[in-house]
């Protein structure tokens, strides 16, 4: 989290930011707290992008927002409010104290083989919830899946789509993050949920090996790789190279569905210990997220009538908040059942 720019917003609606997240594409998130304490995450939108005629953004907004509310997982962050009728749209979600697979990866190198079997039976479930809820998130890349020590999080809903919908205009024909989209993302724009299946097993292949499935140093060559050739899946542990090799088929068809997914990552999960207790992320990367959890809970917003007291406090409550316990696997008739390894 870096601390607010002298061009950074102090509050959006009821929410007093307290640092900046991130910033991507469309916006910038922030670290928010409600009136009532709660920590948030604030995506507002660039102003830029709402010059002129902004109809087209705030449409794919209003998307985003929506898309936020229709899913309800345990895997992804639920919508708390928003405004997208705002002079600049807002969407608050809860607050997740994790960091991006992608982050994790550069910093950790390749997740161990038990951490990557959690992992894909957690992303499994949330791309089956959100399935179920007839959309398809069309961006499941690293930097889109959040690790926290209870649990992966799937994030940014910006370009999703209900299944069937209408295929999109202008800039939107391709979409998603080139090395980790599907071979029919490079073709169309009206992908189903196939599409996603191959997105998860390209981040699966990422989070086991350090490095893209497919590559390519310009656009047309990451073309041909993703369309033609063969996924380079070496280091990929034996008991997900299968179900990896089978999401990353060229062919929709040949893929399996989510429902599968879930049910057959789950008995992994099962059989990797992921009950016994076990914390599912590697020590040093538990580490660093609870450290990301103490400076979230410590950080105090411009303005903060908070005292010492309840400053030192909230780092040891973060770190018992956060510690990973034993939970059942999640199974395909319970979208709400906990990660393996997560409260």
């Amino acid at each position: 989290m870096k601390a607010l720019g002298h061009d950074d917003p102090r509050r959006v609606g009821p929410f007093e930011l307290v640092g900046l997240l991130g910033a991507g594409g469309m916006g910038r998130v922030y670290l928010g707290r409600s009136p009532r304490g709660r920590a948030v995450a604030v995506k507002v939108l660039r102003t830029d992008l709402l010059t002129g005629g902004d109809s087209d953004v705030r449409r794919r907004f209003a998307r985003e927002v929506a898309a936020g509310r229709a899913v309800d997982s345990r895997f992804t962050a639920p919508v708390v409010d928003a405004d997208i009728e705002a002079a600049v749209p807002w969407l608050a979600t809860a607050y997740v104290p994790g960091l991006p697979l992608a982050d994790a990866v550069a910093r950790f190198g390749a997740l161990p083989e038990p951490t990557l079997i959690c992992l894909a039976a957690g992303l499994a479930a949330g791309i089956a919830d959100v399935h179920r809820a007839g959309l398809v998130h069309r961006d499941l890349k690293p930097s889109n899946v959040l690790l926290a020590v209870d649990g992966p999080r799937i994030i940014d809903f910006g370009i999703v789509r209900s299944h069937g919908a209408s295929r999109l205009t202008g800039t939107d024909h391709t979409v998603g993050t080139y090395a980790f989209m599907s071979p029919e993302q490079f073709e169309r724009a009206d992908v189903g949920p196939e599409s996603d299946v191959f997105s998860l097993g390209a981040v699966l292949a990422y989070a086991a090996t350090g490095h893209a499935p497919f590559s390519g140093d310009q656009l047309p060559v990451l073309w041909r790789s993703i369309t033609h050739h063969e996924p380079d899946l070496a280091g990929t542990p034996a008991a997900l190279l299968a179900i990896v090799t089978r999401c990353l088929a060229k062919d929709p068809a040949a893929r399996p569905d989510t429902a599968w997914l879930r049910s057959t990552l789950s008995d992994l999960a099962t059989n990797a210990g992921c009950r016994s207790g076990q914390d599912w992320l590697p020590s040093p990367l538990a580490h660093a997220l609870l450290e990301i959890a103490d400076r979230a809970l410590a950080a105090d917003g411009p303005g903060s009538a908070a005292d010492d007291t309840t400053r030192t406090a909230r780092p040891s409550k973060a770190r018992r908040a956060a510690r990973p316990v034993a939970a059942e696997p999640p199974t395909p008739a319970s979208p709400k059942t906990p990660v393996p390894g997560a409260r």
